[in-house]
């Protein structure tokens, strides 16, 4: 499998999760974790048994987070895994407890970032957290995996980088192998290539997903909410892929096991590429949107129609496929 790009230089010194936390909104940045033993103190410590050696952590908790956390604790294959929610805040605690739902009480923990256990180890991490929450993405991915990941204990550390690595496009298609944007041309893609090289050069793996959505969250809803033009051409390909399917193919890789994901690149997409315009179309299909005006869709043919993702050696490979197969019909069912 071809490597993105090489890892960054190591640092002498790793900084802490929470130290490479920059100040954002509340809701922006939850950081989640679960197994371990001994905190460092602080108003809430963890309680969990030393002996939790098959703890799940979550690292970003917001809307992606959130939903494989609730995975996790309702599917039957992962028995009685721990997952642990360990935030920027306790503001969302709350919130958090009522979407993974009241069931999860004996196996779900919530703490902030600087009462996570200064010991912590755990078999499977996932990290989705976005770059805008850190100073030093890379560092962070590093830190996490360095810091929380036992590998001798079996399991995964899996990343969740996103699409956009591969630049603008012209029609063409990519797959997991395709070249990614020269980072020195790039700074967002710069810091996806740095962490993605961290993540791979310690024996992770990397989920490179698609346009995420729900109902309410992603382009349809600002497009059709805000009134305001769209910029890009209405022919313009866009990939998508629901949160919860983001989640579900985490668990994929988590199930897969390190023989088969470590060191290694997957593209998730629901395979079903559309445009601004089908975008929009396929948007006012549902309730939420219904007598919506579609927006004025600027741009023209000398704009770059974008790429289609093929990743079906992904979709092999985990034994994975998406529970929301088009965001068309997503949509429709959604009255």
């Amino acid at each position: 499998m071809r490597a993105s790009s090489p890892p960054p230089r190591r640092r002498s010194a790793l900084l802490t999760i929470a130290e490479l936390f920059v100040a954002v909104p509340a809701a922006a940045l939850l950081v989640s974790f679960g197994g371990a033993a001994s905190a460092r103190g602080g108003a809430s410590s963890l309680t969990m048994s030393a002996a939790a050696t098959d703890g799940i952590a979550v690292v970003g908790c917001g809307v992606l987070g959130t939903s494989l956390c609730r995975q996790l604790i309702e599917n039957p294959r992962f028995g009685s895994r721990s997952v642990t929610g360990i935030t920027k805040t306790t503001s969302k605690h709350e919130q958090i407890k009522s979407t993974v739902g009241e069931d999860a009480s004996s196996r779900l923990q919530l703490s902030t970032a600087e009462d996570v256990p200064s010991d912590a180890k755990f078999k499977d991490v996932v990290f989705c957290a976005p770059p805008s929450g850190f100073d030093d993405y890379p560092a962070a991915v590093r830190n996490a995996l360095e810091t929380y990941w036992d590998k001798g204990l079996g399991g995964c550390f899996v990343f969740t980088s996103s699409g956009g690595i591969y630049g603008q496009g012209d029609g063409e298609t990519v797959t997991e192998t395709s070249p990614t944007t020269d980072p020195a041309t790039n700074p967002r893609t710069a810091k996806l290539v740095g962490a993605e090289g961290a993540c791979t050069d310690g024996g992770g793996c990397v989920l490179r997903l698609a346009g995420l959505y729900t109902l309410e969250r992603g382009a349809h809803n600002y497009w059709l909410e805000s009134g305001k033009d769209v910029q890009g051409r209405s022919d313009g390909i866009i990939n998508l892929l629901h949160y919860d399917d983001a989640a579900g193919a985490c668990m994929a890789a988590i199930e897969a096991g390190p023989t088969v994901v470590s060191g290694k690149t997957f593209l998730i997409s629901d395979s079903n590429p559309t445009t601004r315009l089908g975008i929009c179309e396929s948007a006012i299909k549902a309730a939420r949107y219904a007598g919506k005006d579609i927006p004025t869709i600027l741009g023209g043919d000398e704009m770059p129609r974008g790429k289609i993702y093929d990743g079906s050696w992904s979709d092999a490979t985990l034994n994975w496929k998406p529970r929301y197969e088009s965001f068309d019909k997503f949509m429709a069912s959604q009255n």
